[in-house]
């Protein structure tokens, strides 16, 4: 349903700056609006967007629902959306890059105590398959316990956080009951 780069790009959009007519988010995405409500409309199939019923007349302000994150398991034996997935995480890879590299070029204009919080962090961690399932679940319930903390303060800013988590050695699989899935990604 993604792996068209409109359908990313509007999902995207409407999550980063909230409610928008298919008018402004063509504007703000360099397309045209009748493209963009066919897309906006294929989504709402999906349920991965909704009209907000904030509209006038014929006009329809679209939102993004919930986050929805979907893994391999979920389309084990389609060959098709396993595509889709492979491609649309490679999409939000570049979509990140571009955004980190974007925030590097106007970091110097913030404050330093800013700077200093933002930006990129790494770390490592020794887990099994299910402590790295438990650690993820962490991380996602304090992201949402402060996804709106700053909410009527002129200090808070919004800020993206991606967490992107790979086995250091790339050369064998985890062993153990479950056998490594077959290379899902095309190669470049």
């Amino acid at each position: 349903m993604l792996a068209h780069p409109l359908r990313a790009r509007l999902l995207a959009r409407l999550r980063e700056a909230g409610p928008a007519t298919a008018t402004r988010l063509a504007a703000a995405l360099g397309t045209n609006s009748g493209a963009t409500s066919y897309h906006l409309r294929r989504l709402e199939r999906v349920q991965l967007v909704t009209d907000s019923a904030a509209g006038r007349g014929r006009e329809r302000v679209w939102r993004a629902q919930g986050r929805r994150s979907w893994t391999a398991g979920d389309f084990e034996d389609d060959e098709d959306s396993q595509a889709a997935l492979a491609w649309l995480e490679r999409d939000y890879l570049r979509h990140f890059a571009d955004r980190a590299e974007r925030w590097l070029d106007v970091a110097p204009t913030w404050p330093v105590g800013w700077v200093e919080l933002l930006g990129l962090r790494d770390g490592l961690a020794l887990v099994s398959r299910e402590q790295l399932g438990a650690m993820r679940a962490e991380i996602d319930e304090v992201v949402q316990r402060y996804r709106r903390v700053g909410q009527g303060n002129p200090q808070a800013r919004r800020v993206a956080l991606y967490t992107y988590c790979y086995p250091l050695d790339l050369t064998s699989g985890p062993g153990g009951p479950e056998p490594p899935r077959a290379a899902r990604r095309p190669t470049p």
